[in-house]
């Protein structure tokens, strides 16, 4: 699993679709292990190597993985479907006061990203949490079956 978070910056909210090709995607495209460094929130500052092996499923977690220039890579694209007010007011309450000022830069960042290059349209499948665990529903642009219920006792699942 790669976090988007880990290839983001403050000063690339957006902007990392080359660093995410070389360091990740072209490496396992060739099956070696790719190296990337994750980006510390805190500090400011990118870290040592990572290293991220070859695998049969690569899952790739945060907002702007269904931009256009990625899509050619995705096996499915999943959306979760979340109000985008629930999920900054998530992301506020994880990060507390320290980030507040990157917030204000997130939302307006994240608007113009998605106004240019939406990605939900493209999406296979919609993720909608529930009390109890997730559904998955069919996305805008189709799911080859119907996808399975996806709940908190399911064991670990495989699109994560």
């Amino acid at each position: 699993m790669l976090r988007l978070d880990d290839i983001a910056s403050h000063t690339e909210l957006f902007d990392w679709t080359g660093r995410l090709l070389s360091q990740v995607i072209e490496p396992l495209g060739r099956g070696e292990t790719a190296h990337y460094s994750p980006y510390d929130w805190r500090t400011r500052r990118f870290g040592p190597p990572r290293p991220l092996p070859p695998a049969p499923v690569i899952v790739v977690e945060g907002v702007g993985v269904g931009r256009r220039a990625l899509r050619p890579y995705l096996a499915l694209l999943l959306w979760m479907d979340l109000p985008k007010e629930e999920s900054w007011s998530r992301g506020r309450a994880r990060d507390g006061a320290e980030q507040r000022e990157f917030w204000e830069g997130w939302v307006r960042a994240e608007r113009e990203h998605f106004a240019g290059d939406p990605s939900r349209p493209f999406a296979g499948l919609l993720v909608r949490q529930r009390p109890k665990g997730y559904e998955l529903l069919p996305g805008p642009a189709g799911a080859a079956e119907s996808p399975p219920p996806l709940t908190e006792g399911d064991g670990p699942p495989a699109l994560w």
